[in-house]
């Protein structure tokens, strides 16, 4: 049985610039065409330059004026990170949109950051905020809204306060679970300083539920070498219209965070159907794990002195 197509109305961007991460493949390359075509400047933080070209060139087929460009970065170094924010304060140009879509999921062994931080927590959380910060001043030149995209694992496990690493007892899905939970605590977080500071940023979170992206595919750089289970059976539910979403619609709850006049600084939006594995987004309530304010404010100081890139204080 055919699905009822599902999708939001993008208000027109002219002259408005935003950076998406992650957008290479998948979500990210969704959320990016989206923009593009609604008249943004879209610039593509990629660690692979060839699949940015092959990304870029997607875009434009589906929007062939739109203005896209590449830019270098792996959020697996935080020298990338820092080298990124130095190349666009250089540019200059105030950043309207931030989409913190990247990330790495759950690959079978435990493998580290360049910094040496397990990969996920390294990748998903601490490499954001260390974006983030960078980008700070563009952010508020440009009264920006950030949307971070955390995960339904964000409603599973905890953080591992006492081994943030795993370096003692490696477990993919409970570590994959801590990154996005810190995350999160770190995307509202930034919210509630930007309010305290005047920073003049609104910060939300979005999650896509569950659909088939290439996060459990085969993928050489997390030591993958064949799809995983999980993937084959989100496949299989996706192309029957059980529970889960597909690419297209997974997209959608970081487009409605980032861009709709109904979300609001500090709202968390996902997919409204069952489970919200699926379905047109909507605002849902918090998951419990990300509730805490004064959990967000001790992953936030940890990831102050584990990056070494502080935020100002005022």
């Amino acid at each position: 049985m055919p699905r009822t197509p599902i999708d939001i109305t993008v208000p027109d961007l002219s002259g408005r610039r935003a950076v998406v991460t992650g957008a290479s493949d998948g979500i990210g390359l969704g959320i990016a065409t989206r923009l593009a075509a609604a008249g943004a400047e879209v610039l593509l933080p990629v660690r692979n330059p060839r699949k940015g070209e092959a990304a870029i060139s997607t875009i434009r087929q589906a929007a062939p004026h739109a203005n896209v460009s590449l830019r270098e970065l792996d959020l697996s170094s935080l020298a990338s990170v820092a080298a990124l924010g130095e190349t666009l304060q250089e540019e200059g140009r105030p950043i309207h949109l931030l989409v913190n879509n990247a990330g790495v999921m759950t690959p079978p062994d435990r493998q580290t950051t360049a910094d040496g931080f397990e990969l996920q927590f390294g990748t998903n959380h601490l490499g954001h905020f260390a974006l983030v910060a960078h980008l700070l001043p563009l952010l508020r030149a440009g009264q920006a809204r950030v949307t971070s995209q955390v995960s339904v694992a964000a409603n599973q496990g905890a953080i591992n306060w006492d081994d943030l690493n795993w370096e003692r007892s490696y477990d993919g899905r409970k570590a994959y679970s801590q990154s996005k939970i810190a995350f999160g605590l770190f995307g509202l977080e930034l919210d509630r300083r930007s309010q305290a500071n005047s920073w003049g940023i609104t910060s939300n979170l979005s999650h896509p539920g569950v659909a088939p992206t290439n996060l459990l595919a085969a993928r050489p750089e997390v030591s993958r070498d064949k799809d995983t289970l999980s993937v084959r059976l989100i496949r299989a539910m996706s192309a029957r219209g059980i529970l889960v979403g597909t690419v297209q619609t997974a997209k959608l709850p970081a487009l409605y965070a980032a861009l709709s006049p109904d979300a609001t600084p500090g709202g968390f939006y996902g997919p409204s159907g069952p489970g919200h594995l699926g379905g047109p987004p909507g605002e849902q309530k918090l998951y419990s794990r990300l509730r805490s304010a004064d959990e967000a404010q001790r992953v936030w100081l940890i990831s102050e002195e584990l990056t070494k890139v502080p935020f100002p204080n005022g």
